[in-house]
């Protein structure tokens, strides 16, 4: 086989090409953080050249917000079907600060430089890297309570996670969910 056959053989197109370097994006973010990642890293990380990453992403900002967005929709946390919405909760929190502490280490640590960059606010850029997500329970009717009670216990889970970058401990989402959640859920639902 010649060098050339052997390189089309090695090389990734399309979806494998993508995935390959928003992995790559996602391992030298968390290995060397925003500020000291580049194009350059990235590529060589990959082993490809930096003008295939600027034909999908104008900037190191786009490159960024795309890898954060890949790591979390390919490391998916199932939505829980316990058959009531506090074991949902319990199961959803459990398995979101079971996997996502490194997700949201990373963030934490990439957000004021991507703030600074991109002139986006923090509530935009976790739009853009979230999305549309499905909602996380069988048990309730999210039309029925404010988007402020539907959110809480998830930006509680986020905040004491950027604050302590650990997975939270049994008892605070216990607190979450049992001091703070239902009883606002039972409020709503007189």
């Amino acid at each position: 086989m010649s060098v050339t056959e052997q390189l089309q053989r090695q090389r990734r197109r399309g979806e494998e090409l993508e995935a390959a370097l928003l992995e790559a994006a996602w391992e030298e973010l968390a290995e060397v953080g925003f500020a000291k990642l580049t194009m350059e890293s990235v590529a060589a990380r990959a082993r490809t050249g930096v003008a295939v990453l600027y034909r999908r992403w104008p900037n190191k900002d786009e490159l960024v917000m795309a890898a954060i967005q890949h790591y979390g929709t390919t490391r998916p946390v199932e939505i829980p079907d316990t058959g009531s919405l506090r074991g949902d909760l319990f199961a959803l929190l459990g398995a979101v600060n079971d996997t996502r502490s490194p997700l949201t280490v990373v963030a934490t640590a990439t957000f004021a430089g991507l703030l600074a960059s991109t002139g986006l606010t923090p509530a935009e850029v976790r739009a853009k890297i979230m999305g549309r997500r499905p909602f996380w329970s069988h048990e309730i009717d999210p039309d029925k309570l404010p988007a402020a009670v539907l959110s809480m216990p998830f930006d509680l889970m986020r905040l004491d996670l950027m604050m302590t970058l650990k997975p939270l401990p049994a008892d605070r989402i216990t607190a979450i969910v049992d001091d703070l959640f239902m009883p606002l859920v039972a409020n709503y639902q007189r």
